[in-house]
């Protein structure tokens, strides 16, 4: 009798009478980088990935036992940032709610206009445009943006532009725009995400990106990838990180349910 509540799955948001999904003919695509001595983080990090190892063997017992140490900082990788990370006001990481991070998505491509500039910022008539041909982002909406950029991963000089240690000045990769994240906030969207290491483009100094989406209690998901997997609109993505109190961010595991068609 359980068979068919286990195969299918029914997520809802205010604006989406999402019906019930068959996971046993959906297709599951993972969003996320693995975390490694390879990971990358913002250049100004004091600290990377590190996993320490502190038993992996034989017990006194005859069986294999396992245990790592991790430290990371909260913003690297594939990651999560609270609305508290650019807002003073803004939800920290323990309390975004579920429905802002496991929704119906849409994925609006770029790569057409990056791959000719790698600066790109996705505008106000990006946004109007992927509407005229898809309909109007519903609130509750999870937005991706696909820029082409996660093929770099994790080459630091080609994903973030420069390679320079400590010395963030120089970078250079595609981003939002100011005037797209107001129209976002103005649908209402429940989160953002893109497969760059910001929200904001490289050369960003006054990350209004962030600011602008933060100040509306909307958080970002940053370094994601397998955007190319995924349908414009259709498919669901669950995003849950590390529930950290009173966090700005953390490590997440991304992950979409794209319904068989």
């Amino acid at each position: 009798m359980w068979k068919p509540l286990v195969a299918a799955l029914c997520l809802a948001t205010p604006a989406w009478a999402q019906p019930a999904i068959d996971l046993r003919s959906a297709t599951l695509v993972d969003l996320t980088h693995p975390f490694d001595a390879k990971t990358l983080y913002w250049p100004t990090s004091p600290s990377a990935f590190e996993l320490t190892t502190l038993a992996a063997g034989p017990t006194p017992g005859g069986y294999f036992y396992s245990s790592y140490k991790l430290c990371t900082p909260e913003h690297g990788g594939t990651h999560l940032d609270a609305p508290v990370h650019f807002s003073q006001t803004g939800r920290d990481s323990a309390e975004m709610p579920l429905s802002q991070l496991m929704a119906p998505a849409v994925v609006i491509d770029v790569t057409g206009k990056t791959s000719g500039d790698p600066v790109y910022r996705v505008s106000r008539a990006d946004v109007e445009a992927f509407e005229a041909s898809y309909g109007r982002i519903a609130p509750g909406t999870i937005v991706l943006v696909r820029t082409g950029w996660s093929r770099f991963w994790p080459d630091r000089k080609a994903y973030l532009g420069d390679d320079t240690p400590g010395d963030a000045s120089k970078l250079r990769f595609p981003g939002y725009g100011e005037d797209a994240v107001a129209l976002l906030v103005e649908r209402r969207v429940a989160l953002l995400g893109i497969d760059t290491a910001s929200v904001d483009y490289g050369p960003s100094k006054d990350f209004l990106a962030h600011r602008v989406g933060a100040a509306a209690n909307i958080g970002n998901m940053e370094n994601l990838t397998g955007l190319d997997r995924l349908p414009p609109k259709g498919a669901i993505v669950i995003a849950l990180p590390m529930r950290i109190a009173g966090g700005s961010g953390g490590p997440l595991r991304a992950v979409a349910i794209v319904p068989a068609q």
